[in-house]
């Protein structure tokens, strides 16, 4: 029985611990920032760019006729681009 305590103790300690507080506060996208981009070629450059001016973690570009899903993130910033590669539309979601 004694054995039996002693090999539960360490799990029952392990369920009191607490976890990791998450990374402060949510990353929030603007797309109002890059609405000025919206006619420029989509070169890495210019797409990174938006990336960081719009405050967006990740950001994707979105082609003609390309299926994408339909889950929304705060986070993601989606550039649609036309069949010249230059930037239709951005939105965040």
């Amino acid at each position: 029985m004694i054995r039996f305590t002693v090999l539960l103790l360490p799990v029952s300690l392990i369920a009191c611990t607490s976890y990791p507080r998450p990374l402060p506060g949510p990353v929030r996208c603007d797309a109002g920032r890059v609405q000025a981009l919206v006619g420029r070629e989509a070169r890495p450059g210019v797409v990174q760019r938006a990336r960081v001016r719009a405050g967006a973690r990740d950001v994707r570009l979105i082609r003609p006729g390309q299926p994408v899903t339909m889950d929304f993130r705060s986070d993601r910033l989606n550039i649609e681009v036309d069949h010249r590669n230059r930037i239709r539309s951005a939105r965040c979601g």
